[in-house]
């Protein structure tokens, strides 16, 4: 491209010389010739000059090569005056097309104070300030003062080892979590309206494909209540750095907020109610059984099984709704629990729901591990509610377990923990709910989870963030088909020999 630029210019000089000439002699003005003749060329020769330097600076820039993609990304800065075209911020955000680079930037003081602080509390939800540069395409988003914080609850980890090295930095990956209006409550602190993500680096899973794998297929089943999710390219940039820190392709995950629940009011049918967190945590499984287990509202210090994320009530009126519901679901009768449970919930899409997350092999989760799920009540009364089952980390999926055998365990004795599946699985309409859907997800020709399909999408993806994978914590630098090292089983996800989908498709088709 600079070549043919060069040409050019070499050939509007020639030009510039030859139209000079022509007016002197029409003029025959000698002096005039002389004198601006030589201001016009030199003009042009500026002019040329510029653009032939403009060409050696795009020439200077690395070029990313299939094989070492380049790390290096400008400083963020103030934010651009006109911002990028806009469209729906989920959609333009959370786009499995294109692959967004986000560049996350500190102070040294400030990145050093996030490691002090880990160093005092690994368990950590304090925010620290920095500015991130979001570049979709040839769009360009800096957001200065932003908020970043490290997520994770086993998975937590130090992003570099001891105090900062300029030079030679022992880099580690962890989870991230970004609050883009964490300090400046305004617009330009947004991208198309969003404000909050989550980063996830892929713990444990060499595929670098079950979490997004799981939530597309949410999404394709038609369960609404789960995150959106893409991949990203991600940097951490200390200031003063010779380069940022390229950390490779990561998940970036919608949060479970606020601004979740009004993004889906329609279907909600209200933002006015109460979200809450359940996990297994020291304090006991989030299993639904008792109305004494730890309840608490977030504060960004202590960790509850059943955490209040949103309300807009008190936290006392929220714990009470919450503790009269684990009562009824406990102490009634089976006929008066149906009636009751199909008031309170969308049973239909619960089932369905569940159905996906025993189709992927979710083990850690509420009715086997009492784990890793949201509960929305989309009302404050403690009595008139709708309740819903939102769907949550799915890393350890896909034939990653630590107990059963995730394909060819009985999806209908998935579990013996969580109350509320054990339950329902126990009355023969919403059993079959439940059974139909699965058998649905693994049919050929659905596009969901059959052999084909499946392996297909996977191809597809890996292939898209395959050069991009090698990255500066010397972690994780390619993919393989293979579970976690720690999983009790061995299943591949691409190829016919010991494949999930495969055995998976069988244990369902057998019910």
């Amino acid at each position: 491209m600079c070549n043919e630029t060069i040409s050019f210019c070499i050939f509007v000089i020639g030009l510039g010389f030859s139209t000079h000439f022509r007016v002197a002699r029409r003029e025959a003005a000698a002096l005039y010739f002389k004198e601006d003749m030589h201001k016009r060329i030199l003009t042009l020769l500026a002019l040329c000059s510029l653009i032939i330097c403009s060409c050696d600076k795009i020439n200077d820039e690395p070029t990313p090569s299939p094989e070492k993609p380049t790390p290096e990304k400008p400083t963020p800065g103030k934010p651009t005056p006109d911002k990028p075209s806009t469209g729906d911020g989920l959609s333009y955000v959370w786009d499995f097309d294109v692959i967004p680079e986000i560049t996350i930037s500190l102070t040294p003081e400030e990145w050093q104070r996030l490691l002090t602080t880990y160093d005092k509390d690994n368990k950590t939800k304090a925010y620290f300030h920095c500015d991130v540069t979001y570049k979709k395409g040839n769009d360009v988003w800096n957001i200065t003062n932003a908020g970043v914080r490290l997520r994770g609850n086993t998975s937590r980890r130090r992003p570099e080892s001891g105090t900062h090295q300029t030079e030679g930095a022992d880099w580690h990956h962890c989870h991230f979590g970004l609050n883009l209006r964490k300090f400046e409550k305004n617009k330009d602190h947004e991208i198309n309206g969003i404000r909050k993500m989550t980063l996830k680096w892929f713990n444990n899973d060499p595929t670098y494909i079950r979490e997004p794998f799981c939530f597309d297929l949410f999404k394709r089943a038609g369960i609404w209540t789960a995150s959106r999710i893409c991949y990203a390219r991600v940097w951490i940039h200390v200031q003063g750095d010779t380069k940022p820190a390229y950390f490779g392709v990561y998940s970036l995950i919608e949060p479970y907020d606020n601004k979740y629940i009004a993004r889906k009011k329609d279907k909600f049918g209200s933002t006015d109610g109460n979200l809450w967190k359940c996990t297994y945590t020291a304090n006991g499984p989030a299993d639904l059984r008792s109305t004494n287990a730890n309840f608490g509202e977030d504060d960004n210090i202590h960790e509850y099984t059943y955490e209040l994320k949103e309300t807009v009530g008190t936290f006392e009126d929220a714990k009470a709704q919450l503790q009269d519901f684990i009562a009824k679901l406990n102490g009634k009768s089976d006929e008066s629990f149906k009636k009751w449970i199909s008031e309170v919930c969308d049973v239909e899409l619960l089932m369905r729901t569940y159905a996906v997350n025993v189709a992927v092999g979710m083990w850690d989760d509420m009715w086997n591990n009492g784990n890793n799920y949201y509960l929305y009540f989309n009302s404050p009364d403690k009595l008139n509610y709708k309740v819903f089952f939102i769907p949550y980390d799915y890393d350890n999926t896909l034939g990653t377990s630590n107990c059963f055998d995730p394909a060819k365990q009985n999806p209908t004795q998935w579990g013996g923990m969580g109350k509320l599946m054990e339950r329902l699985i126990r009355i023969p309409e919403f059993k079959q709910i439940y059974v139909d859907e699965l058998k649905r997800l693994v049919t050929p020709g659905n596009g969901l989870m059959d052999y084909d399909s499946a392996t297909n999408r996977i191809k597809e993806w890996q292939k898209r963030i395959s050069d991009f994978v090698p990255n500066d914590t010397g972690e994780d630098m390619s993919i393989k088909d293979e579970a976690a090292s720690w999983s009790n089983c061995r299943y591949r996800l691409l190829g016919t020999n010991n494949n999930y989908f495969i055995e998976k498709a069988k244990a369902i088709n057998s019910l």
